[in-house]
């Protein structure tokens, strides 16, 4: 499969959220109910009904030959390691792992840096979003 990014979209990085179950699809429809179109950058992978083997096929599939960012929700699930798997000695793909919201909506504004600046910073910005609530005064 070659690289699948929407028409007209020739610069930066695009997105693969992998998940169990339906984590990666509800991640990623949160995401366009806030970002509108710039998710169009995103595109959900479930583990459910994959094999292993499976799932890296379909993530090698999906990833084409441009610069992406996997995200996944384990790294030591099925998820990160196919997700490690698939980018093994391939500089145009990064895995960030942990993945959460606040992560995604940076991504899909702030994408055209090489991919390896790119997880780095999500990494960073994704462990700043961690953090307890306020109760109410």
């Amino acid at each position: 499969m070659n690289d699948r990014r929407p028409a007209g979209e020739n610069s930066g990085a695009r997105g693969i959220v992998v998940g169990h179950g339906d984590l990666a699809r509800g991640l990623v429809d949160a995401v366009r109910r806030i970002a509108g179109g710039a998710a169009d950058t995103l595109t959900p992978l479930s583990n459910e009904g994959r094999s292993p083997q499976q799932l890296v096929a379909d993530l090698e599939a999906m990833a084409g030959n441009g610069p992406v960012i996997v995200f996944v929700d384990l790294q030591t699930g099925s998820c990160g390691i196919a997700a490690l798997a698939s980018s093994r000695d391939n500089a145009a793909r990064a895995v960030v792992c942990g993945v959460n919201l606040p992560m995604l909506l940076d991504f899909v504004f702030n994408r055209t840096q090489p991919v390896s600046e790119i997880a780095q910073r999500l990494v960073e910005l994704g462990r700043g979003s961690i953090q307890p609530a306020q109760p109410p005064r």
